[in-house]
């Protein structure tokens, strides 16, 4: 699982947007308290000390976050005996909850060894970037495609100020930054990082309105989380139109209560407060929420809600590519133009093909080409297609791609209807030497097309099934019963 759809799934399960920073800072927390000017003893005491603390704050923290932060500063700053504290405290963060390495790295020279070891020895799932040495400098962190980085694009120390907003205030640098690196990568691999001013805050989401922002820690602690005439600015300023893309820090305070679950829970449900009001009060949010509570868990419920909300399941006499008259139509091409649909759906798609076997992926003419691009991508895998006609021109292929004779092909499409399109593309990828074991599509009409696929030795999975569709829509009182009876 990559980085945003870990932390997708933490946000839901945790019903939170709320992380905590994971450091041995001194001026942050005093260990040994008959000492508050600084912490006494030997340094594998000190060590000791704060391994049993972070531990602590992981234990109260971890059903009320949804992610963790470490800042890389602090360990490197304990030395050899901090590194190590950093590789413990790695293994003691539950493994369904994100970790985001906060570096701030900046050389060029030391990119892609830096990046292997954050990625590959440290096995974190995102680190931080200072990028204004461009996108060489962020490249080799975005060769790790199941990883992310933010970088920082804007901070709340003032003194920056007269880099951040020059050449001036309503053209400032920190915007072509964000802009630039928009081209960088994915909002699915690059997120932002910014300080806690909600003017700047705004600009920049106005900016890059998909894009993750990791809210940063204010050092000098003069927006306070827990007031609401500070929270409220900013979840104002750096929402996106779901109500979601803003990652907000713990204040350290509330981890030095008596009480600290009680006090980070009481944050998290004023926030998520918050978020419902922002979202309410949008005119413009256009992007879907569902509506409707449901007795039975359905994993694909929501996804089946947003297909209809959008236009993708239409009701009337409508003529299929077999003749016959259904009296509805499902258009699932509405799906490209919905980001947030399309994600999902691809999703959808690679949960079942990471249970099987497969060389390449492909696609079938026209309808399931983008979704398997998105596969191949998402998967790392390659992808070919057959063409739905030979030209008489050119190289005249009948598959497009590279590929070798006894490969094995994992064949994606959209909707089994009869079966018909699907079973055609998969013999002209058998012509060409190559295997088709399984065929994968987003609905099954269930008219007994998998029985017949399979008496063609075809395996066919399906991510919906259309009496799932049905039942999922009547509940929710999108259809009348007349309407769930012609399905």
């Amino acid at each position: 699982m990559n980085f945003f759809d870990k932390l997708l799934t933490a946000i839901e399960q945790q019903n939170s947007l709320l992380y905590v920073a994971l450091d041995p800072d001194p001026d942050r927390h005093i260990l040994n308290r008959e000492n508050p000017g600084g912490i006494e003893g030997d340094r594998f005491d000190i060590i000791e000390q704060w391994q049993e603390w972070l531990h602590f704050v992981i234990r109260e923290t971890s059903e009320l976050v949804c992610c963790y932060k470490l800042s890389f500063g602090f360990y490197l700053a304990l030395g050899i005996p901090g590194l190590k504290l950093l590789e413990k405290i790695l293994t003691l963060i539950p493994p369904h909850l994100p970790i985001i390495l906060d570096t701030k790295h900046s050389d060029l020279n030391s990119g892609t060894v830096f990046a292997r070891f954050v990625f590959e020895q440290l096995k974190v799932d995102a680190c931080t970037l200072t990028p204004y040495a461009g996108l060489d400098q962020v490249a080799p962190f975005l060769v790790y495609p199941d990883k992310a980085v933010f970088i920082l694009c804007a901070t709340a120390n003032s003194s920056a100020s007269i880099i951040q907003e020059y050449p001036q205030p309503d053209q400032p640098l920190y915007l072509e930054l964000v802009n630039a690196s928009q081209t960088w990568g994915t909002p699915e691999q690059l997120g932002l990082e910014v300080g806690m001013v909600p003017d700047m805050l705004a600009k920049i989401r106005q900016a890059a309105p998909e894009r993750l922002i990791l809210l940063q820690g204010d050092i000098a602690e003069e927006n306070d989380l827990t007031d609401i005439e500070d929270l409220m600015p900013l979840l104002s300023a750096g929402l996106s139109l779901n109500g979601s893309g803003l990652l907000l820090p713990i204040p350290p305070k509330l981890l030095e209560q008596e009480n600290v679950s009680q006090g980070i829970k009481q944050l998290r449900d004023q926030i998520n407060q918050e978020r419902q009001q922002v979202i309410e009060g949008n005119p413009t949010c256009d992007l879907w929420l569902p509506d409707v509570c449901f007795l039975r868990h359905q994993p694909h419920r929501d996804l089946i809600l947003q297909l209809y909300d959008i236009g993708c399941i239409i009701f009337g006499d409508h003529v299929q590519a077999s003749g016959e008259i259904f009296p509805y139509y499902i258009d699932l091409r509405r799906i490209i133009s919905t980001p947030q649909i399309f994600h999902q759906i691809v999703a959808a798609y690679a949960e079942i093909l990471e249970t099987l076997t497969f060389d390449r992926i492909a696609g079938i003419p026209y309808g399931s080409l983008p979704t398997a691009t998105g596969l191949s991508l998402r998967l790392e895998r390659p992808m070919i297609f057959p063409r739905k006609e030979v030209k008489a021109y050119g190289a005249g292929r009948l598959i497009e791609g590279h590929f070798q004779p006894g490969e094995t092909i994992v064949v994606v499409d959209d909707i089994l209807i009869t079966g018909n399109s699907v079973m055609k593309g998969a013999e002209k990828l058998k012509s060409a030497g190559l295997k088709v074991d399984d065929i994968v599509v987003l609905i099954d009409h269930e008219r007994g097309v998998k029985q017949r696929l399979k008496q063609n030795h075809y395996n066919a999975h399906a991510v919906l099934t259309l009496s799932e569709i049905a039942e999922t829509l009547y509940e929710s009182n999108r259809i009348t019963e007349e309407q769930f009876n012609l399905f």
